[in-house]
C-alpha cells in the first residue's frame, strides 16, 4: 500500500490550490505551476490539508496516489522556496557566462556551446566557472541542469568537465602509472 500518498499535505497560508478536473493549479508567492494528473487519483482539500485518493486497490492506482501527492508537494515547495541547481566547471580555459537570456560556455570545442533556458527557469553565473540555475519548477531546474552536465560530463582522468557542485568525481590511474612505466 502507499504509505506516502496517505500522507496530508500541509499547504502553507500564502498557497492557493485549485483543482480544475484533473489539473492542478498551485500559487503562491514566487509564481504559479500546473499539471495535469491521470484520471486515476482524485484531490480533496480541507483545514488547510490537501489529500490525494485513489479510485481503486490496484497496483498501478497505489503507485500514481504516491506519485501524484509527491509532485504536488513539489509544486507547493517550487511557489514557496523555489528550487536551485548549482554547477562547476573544472578545467583550463573552460568557462561560462550569460550574453542576454543565453547561457555561452567555453569548453575546449572547437565552438562556444549556448543554451538557451526554459520558460520560468532563470541562469546565473556568479564566477566564470560557476553555474546556478533556479526556478518554481523542480521538474525544469533539474532536466537543464542534466542537459548543460551533459555537454561535457567530468572525465575521470584529469576530472575536467561539468559537474553538479559538491559532486564527486572518482579518479582513475592513468596508462602510464597502471603499466608501471620506467
Amino acid at each position: 500500500m502507499s504509505r506516502i500518498g496517505r500522507k496530508a499535505i500541509n499547504v502553507p497560508r500564502e498557497v492557493k490550490i485549485e483543482v480544475k478536473g484533473s489539473t492542478v493549479y498551485v500559487e503562491g508567492p514566487k509564481g504559479k505551476v500546473n499539471r495535469t494528473f491521470s484520471d486515476r487519483v482524485s484531490f480533496e482539500a480541507k483545514d488547510g490539508q490537501f489529500f490525494v485518493k485513489r479510485a481503486a486497490n490496484t497496483k498501478l492506482d497505489r503507485s500514481l496516489q504516491g506519485l501524484s501527492r509527491a509532485l504536488i508537494v513539489n509544486m507547493v515547495k517550487g511557489v514557496v522556496e523555489g528550487y536551485s541547481k548549482e554547477l562547476e566547471i573544472i578545467g583550463v580555459g573552460f568557462k561560462a557566462q550569460m550574453q542576454g537570456d543565453k547561457l555561452n560556455m567555453l569548453l575546449g570545442f572547437s565552438h562556444p556551446v549556448n543554451i538557451t533556458p526554459p520558460e520560468g527557469v532563470k541562469i546565473e553565473t556568479p564566477k566564470p566557472t560557476q553555474i546556478v540555475i533556479k526556478g518554481i519548477d523542480k521538474e525544469k531546474v533539474s532536466q537543464l541542469a542534466a542537459e548543460i552536465r551533459a555537454v561535457y560530463p567530468p572525465e575521470p582522468y584529469k576530472g575536467k568537465g561539468i559537474r553538479y557542485a559538491g559532486e564527486y568525481v572518482k579518479k582513475k590511474v592513468g596508462k602510464a602509472q597502471a603499466t608501471g612505466s620506467k
